[in-house]
């Protein structure tokens, strides 16, 4: 496995993505804060999973001012 896919899979299973779609569901017009609180990861580390959990169509993203909601799709 290349060294840059390594520490990704680390950060897969220490936060599965289960973990992310829950606090998206438990929490109404989740914002990237709330999830990494709810997660226990960091920010820039719930951005990037919620982003792509948006890129592959199980969550939407709406932007209100300079914060994003993320929904269940």
């Amino acid at each position: 496995i290349p060294v840059k896919f390594r520490s990704c899979s680390h950060s897969i299973e220490q936060y599965p993505t289960e973990e992310f779609l829950n606090a998206v569901k438990e929490i109404d017009n989740a914002t990237t804060a709330e999830v990494a609180d709810f997660v226990g990861c960091s920010y820039d580390l719930a951005y990037r999973r919620l982003n792509e959990l948006s890129e592959d169509e199980k969550i939407t993203r709406m932007k209100v001012g300079s914060t994003f909601i993320w929904n269940l799709m």
